[in-house]
């Protein structure tokens, strides 16, 4: 899968300034946030194999690159799933903290237990818009040295853009405050082009960045199924996303 793929050259590509954060070289930490990690295992509909979820993807990659990370936290609404992923990670040899709650309510517990003073990267992979309201990296940004991976559906944008815009509440949350900033009386495709530009905007006020451009993935018939959006307070952390993301530009996005 593309996110994976992109998720694993990240960790990969920023493993020398995780190290600066870990003993024996500095302090601080660098811990793996997972809001939405499921079973840790998942099967492909395509061709039905059975392929590694983020967070093993996430613990290997960093083990593979000789830097650890100092933390895991693995969060999922599914007890079942959590309990899965906790017998998977032991298995592997890793220990990690897990919690078993919404991911807005997960989030706070997660952020109170990360050292403001470490470099931590969150990887965001909700199933849809709703399951991720902004307080999710409003909360996360305000730690100085966060970056993020965030997955956000287009395709469920798109089946869903005017249901969204009847109700408001789903957009409510996912951007606030929308309703002053896009017209929904235009046509759907500039519509969608505008709320991820004001979406985009709530992310730089809190005084953090998205990197310049935004990643399409579509599905092999071309059909357009996520963006994915790297976030970070940090100019050297947008870059090494820049060298290893084919970067789309935003205006090609629809």
């Amino acid at each position: 899968m593309e996110k994976h793929e992109r998720l694993r050259k990240y960790i990969d590509a920023y493993r020398g300034a995780r190290a600066m954060f870990l003993p024996p070289r500095g302090s601080g930490g660098a811990a793996f946030v997972d809001l939405f990690s499921g079973p840790g295992r998942s099967q492909r509909d395509d061709n039905g194999q059975f392929i590694d979820g983020s967070p093993l993807v996430a613990y290997r990659a960093a083990l593979q690159s000789r830097t650890r990370f100092s933390d895991l936290h693995f969060n999922d609404i599914d007890a079942d799933n959590v309990d899965a992923l906790r017998q998977r990670i032991e298995s592997l040899g890793g220990a990690a903290h897990f919690y078993n709650e919404s991911a807005e309510k997960a989030v706070e517990r997660v952020a109170y237990a990360l050292d403001p003073s470490g470099l931590h990267f969150a990887f965001l992979d909700p199933y849809n818009l709703e399951n991720l309201p902004f307080s999710i990296i409003q909360r996360l940004a305000k730690l100085p040295r966060m970056d993020m991976l965030i997955h956000v559906s287009v395709f469920d944008l798109q089946r869903n853009l005017r249901r969204y815009l009847d109700d408001g509440r789903v957009l409510d949350a996912f951007m606030p405050g929308w309703r002053d900033a896009v017209d929904p009386n235009r046509v759907d495709q500039a519509v969608r082009t505008d709320l991820l530009h004001y979406w985009l905007g709530l992310i730089r006020r809190l005084g953090t960045s998205p990197a310049e451009g935004i990643e399409l993935v579509s599905a092999t018939g071309g059909q357009r199924l996520y963006w994915l959006v790297f976030v970070s307070a940090n100019e050297l952390g947008r870059k090494l996303w820049g060298d290893i993301s084919n970067v789309h530009v935003q205006g090609r996005l629809f």
